[in-house]
């Protein structure tokens, strides 16, 4: 009788009935384990895709408000101040692009540990697979039904004898299954390796780019320092910068007089900011390095008035906090203050917060004492990261340290 007849006969249906029902069993096992463990992994991983997606949004966004400041700098006219901005946001952008950059790389890093877990279980099951198709060849030759095994034998492999055999039909008529599961975790197994290529090849890429960065950002970093020493050793190119600042003191006092002409509503009660003159909880922990009122320079015996104080961080706390409640009037770059905050506290009493690197609050937003506002930075800094805090009552400076308490 042909091997090839679709008829089984009764000398193998134990054999058969035991080879089936295991393979049965074990797809239960697969089918209840992937329902439990699998759609948990799955809203796990979609979870921190999620979360990936939005920093790097969120940082996107950043490189793009960064990318207006400098088109808006390149518009105006040349100065140190415009000078010492640009090369601050060069820096601050290429920041940012090297935090993206990681954190895509982290990303790619974390889907290649994946693949690769996922290749090495795809290949156990394809080696069970494989042997229950052997297995099958072998007991169909066996009880007759199969004449090809010199074949089978013969074969270069197993994919060879499945995908070129004339007698793939009879498989898979009586075994098309447990081929076809065969072939399709084959095929998985391939993709997951070309992927597990591909995202290596883009990890390299990131990796090219973010060192790529770092050479210009160290670039940027030494153009910056250069500029400084410029400004501490030049005495013409020093007076130039205190012509500068002043005239940004001047606009930093029309912009507070424009300020008292809007009207803000504070909760009520509240507490009148004068009430807490000498107790008031300090914005940054750290050192005072540059103190209120005149300031004589030591080499040039020049003499300028500071508005406020500047605190540089101790420490890794980089977190600016509001001193006293009330409503943020002002968050934004300001020539000569850098990333600016001004808080209104009623009664014409104000906070201000410069040389930010980012904002925590925004305009309109109502704050509490020691809420954090901002965090440290560098912008328009001649003194490196370091916090610029002023206290005025309608335009009148007033020295901080005669309102924070005594430490």
């Amino acid at each position: 009788m042909s091997p090839l007849r679709a008829e089984i006969y009764p000398s193998s249906s134990w054999p058969s009935f035991y080879f089936i029902a295991s393979v049965i069993i074990s797809l239960l096992i697969s089918v209840l384990f992937s329902s439990w463990f699998f759609p948990l992994h799955a809203q796990q991983s979609s979870s921190a895709a999620a979360d990936v997606e939005n920093k790097l949004n969120e940082i996107n966004r950043q490189i793009e408000q960064i990318k207006s400041r400098l088109a808006e700098e390149q518009r105006k006219e040349s100065s140190l101040l415009n000078t010492l901005e640009k090369i601050r946001l060069n820096k601050r952008l290429l920041q940012k692009e090297i935090e993206s950059l990681n954190l895509r790389r982290a990303m790619v890093m974390k889907q290649q540990s994946e693949l690769t877990r996922n290749i090495s279980a795809t290949r156990k099951s394809l080696e069970r697979e494989r042997e229950a198709v052997e297995r099958t060849l072998i007991t169909l030759y066996k009880y007759g039904r199969l004449d090809f095994m010199h074949f089978f034998l013969k074969a270069n492999n197993l994919e060879t004898l499945l995908r070129e055999s004339k007698n793939l039909t009879f498989l898979a008529r009586y075994q098309g299954e447990a081929v076809n599961r065969y072939l399709n975790t084959l095929s998985q197994l391939q993709a997951m390796e070309a992927e597990l290529q591909k995202k290596k090849s883009e990890a390299e890429n990131l990796l090219r780019q973010t060192e790529e960065n770092m050479a210009r950002l160290s670039k940027e970093e030494k153009e910056n320092q250069k500029v400084l020493e410029q400004i501490k050793k030049n005495k013409a190119i020093y007076q130039q910068m205190m012509v500068e600042l002043q005239e940004s003191r001047e606009q930093l006092k029309e912009l507070l007089q424009r300020l008292q002409n809007q009207e803000i509503s504070l909760p009520s009660p509240f507490i009148p900011m004068y009430e807490k003159k000498g107790k008031l909880p300090w914005p940054l922990t750290g050192k005072i390095i540059t103190r209120f009122g005149p300031e004589r320079h030591p080499k040039f015996k020049t003499v300028t008035i500071n508005n406020g104080i500047e605190i540089q961080p101790a420490g890794k706390e980089r977190t600016i906090k509001a001193v006293h409640g009330g409503r943020v009037v002002f968050a934004d770059y300001f020539q000569g203050y850098g990333n600016l905050i001004i808080i209104d506290h009623g009664l014409s009493y104000y906070s201000l917060y410069g040389h930010c690197s980012s904002f925590l609050v925004k305009v309109g937003d109502l704050v509490q004492p020691e809420q954090p506002i901002a965090v440290v930075g560098d912008s328009d800094s001649l003194k490196g990261e370091c916090l610029y805090f002023e206290i005025r009552h309608k335009t009148q400076a007033a020295n901080p340290l005669q309102w924070l308490k005594r430490r």
